[in-house]
């Protein structure tokens, strides 16, 4: 490091701004989104005290999301995931893209992924437009359970969004979390480009779910119902008190 270095980050440098304007969206989730965090969280209380399961999905940088509820230390045993390899990045990012735009496909993964009566099912797309979102959240509905919708209002409703023929995710959803997340979720704008660079869905869509749990998980025991929690496995007691879980995540 040179004397000339910095040894802390400047007012208005690109961090700064991105750590700042992070800040802001999180604090806005206790004013503008209040409302939907507290529905929200009662779906998922009412889906703990039936015993049944929370579900997760999304496509993209957002099956991130679903992955942040499930086998967590602090987090609810009864959450799945519905992941599919295809709707990830790591294998091909052009073919996931391609797939979450797909027709039809969210009735295979609904067949691989059985949802019943009694659960709820949240749903994470910043844009809110693809086929197996739009097409997931139908079929979901049509059975009667609940979907919990985290997006950004900003991207879905503007003009510099990509057109589809399909309703978007918050025209259907049972409750809507608005991430407040600027069009093409980037924040920060870097002198000497164009482009903007650094996402904040990921960031304050974690945010939102694990607020929406910590209030629903004190629903459920305010109605007499302890729902199973994980430990860190990286603490002495977490393995001995996971271990009792094993066996009802895998037949789940």
């Amino acid at each position: 490091m040179t004397s000339s270095s910095p040894t802390a980050l400047d007012a208005g440098s690109p961090a700064d701004r991105y750590l700042t304007h992070a800040i802001e969206l999180i604090e806005r989730l206790r004013t503008d989104e209040s409302a939907n965090i507290v529905a929200a969280s009662r779906l998922v209380a009412n889906t703990l005290i039936a015993k049944r399961i929370v579900h997760v999905f999304g496509t993209g940088h957002s099956h991130m999301l679903a992955e942040e509820l499930f086998y967590r230390a602090g987090g609810l045993v009864n959450v799945q995931p519905l992941l599919f390899e295809g709707l990830m990045l790591h294998s091909s990012a052009p073919l996931s893209t391609s797939l979450e735009r797909l027709p039809g496909l969210a009735d295979a993964l609904l067949l691989d992924h059985p949802i019943a009566e009694g659960d709820v099912v949240i749903v994470a797309s910043n844009s809110g437009r693809n086929a197996v979102t739009s097409e997931l959240v139908q079929r979901v509905l049509a059975r009667g359970i609940p979907v919990i919708a985290l997006t950004s209002l900003n991207h879905a409703t503007s003009p510099a969004a990509r057109p589809t023929q399909l309703p978007k995710l918050h025209e259907l959803a049972t409750v809507v979390i608005d991430n407040g997340g600027s069009v093409g979720d980037a924040a920060v704008d870097i002198t000497g480009i164009d482009s903007r660079v650094s996402a904040t869905s990921t960031v304050v869509g974690a945010a939102i779910l694990n607020a929406v749990m910590a209030q629903a998980i004190q629903l459920a025991v305010n109605e007499g119902v302890i729902p199973d929690i994980y430990e860190s496995s990286n603490t002495s007691s977490g393995d001995a008190s996971n271990h009792k879980y094993t066996t009802k995540v895998a037949a789940v």
